[in-house]
Order: C-alpha cells, then sequence, then structure tokens
C-alpha cells in the first residue's frame, strides 16, 4: 500500500545540478521525518540528508551544496543538489529518518564522471 518512488537522477559532469523528488504514498507523511540516503558501489545504504517539520540535517561532506526540503501537502521530499563531485555517484533513496523505514524504492541513480 505504501510506496516510495525516486527520480530526477542521471548522469552529469562534476559540477553539474540535479534535482531529485521522492513521491512518498504514505500515512503521517507530516508527522515524519524525511532522509535521503545514497548508496555507493560495494558500500552500505547510508544516511546524508534529512528534514523533519522544522529541522534539517545535511552532512558535511555536501553542506553547502545540497538542500533538502519537502511539501507536506503534496507528500514530496526534494534534494536540490550543485557542483556535484565523483563521490556523489550512487543510487539515491528516501525514506524515513533515521529508521523505521517502510519498504525502499527503487531509488535513483546519480553518475557523476567526465
Amino acid at each position: 500500500q505504501e510506496q516510495l518512488v525516486e527520480s530526477g537522477g542521471g548522469l552529469v559532469q562534476p559540477g553539474g545540478s540535479l534535482r531529485l523528488s521522492c513521491a512518498a504514498s504514505v500515512m503521517i507523511f507530516s508527522r515524519r521525518t524525511w532522509g535521503w540516503y545514497r548508496q555507493g558501489l560495494g558500500k552500505q545504504r547510508e544516511l546524508f540528508a534529512y528534514v523533519g517539520n522544522f529541522p534539517i540535517y545535511v552532512d558535511s561532506f555536501v553542506k553547502g551544496r545540497f538542500v533538502i526540503s519537502r511539501d507536506n501537502a503534496k507528500n514530496m521530499v526534494y534534494l536540490e543538489m550543485s557542483d556535484l563531485k565523483p563521490g556523489d555517484t550512487g543510487v539515491d533513496y528516501c525514506n524515513t529518518a533515521p529508521g523505521w523505514w517502510i519498504q525502499w524504492g527503487q531509488g535513483t541513480q546519480v553518475t557523476v564522471s567526465s
């Protein structure tokens, strides 16, 4: 019943920008904290940004480059990424944060390469 659908990824050159979207068909969207997770090749999925109704956290490695936001009226979570680096490459997922996840979506591939 509940599902998460990520979109907006792609192949970009270093320094490029992408805007990721997460459509969350869930109950009590507005009462949950939502985060973005990244899974690099051969690595575990790791939370790097989240947004509650007040607090916002962005990992130091992406601070100043990424902006996380949400729209409670649309049940959407966004991630605006700029100045992308090769180290940002991975599959990005959205889900509740920091845990108690619902079924993971397919994620969206972000590849930063020249």
